[in-house]
């Protein structure tokens, strides 16, 4: 009974030394980079970064799509699509950019 009395008091002087550590560190930047970082998810995008009403979600066929413009944005920026037969860029060429 005495050694898991000790135990116990072990276990909870540890977790005392180290939680201050810990809570410390993820308030506090450690660098000015890492404070850049946070700013920059928190700020709203500008220029640089061009902003899509498109997302990569796992679609991959044309049969997938609503849109030319859709289709475009999935072959140009999602891995492992299967829009582009013809091998020339131009995706979904039978459903929905057949005009480009």
């Amino acid at each position: 009974m005495l050694g898991i009395l000790i135990g116990a008091l072990g276990v909870f002087a540890w977790q005392r030394l180290h939680q201050p550590l810990a809570s410390v560190g993820a308030s506090q930047p450690d660098s000015q980079d890492e404070q850049d970082s946070q700013d920059a998810l928190q700020a709203p995008a500008t220029g640089t970064v061009t902003e899509s009403k498109f997302t990569c979600d796992g679609r991959i066929y044309c049969s997938q799509m609503t849109s030319c413009e859709e289709a475009e944005f999935f072959l140009e920026n999602c891995p492992g699509v299967k829009m582009d037969g013809g091998g020339d860029g131009v995706p979904c060429e039978r459903q929905w950019c057949g005009n480009h």
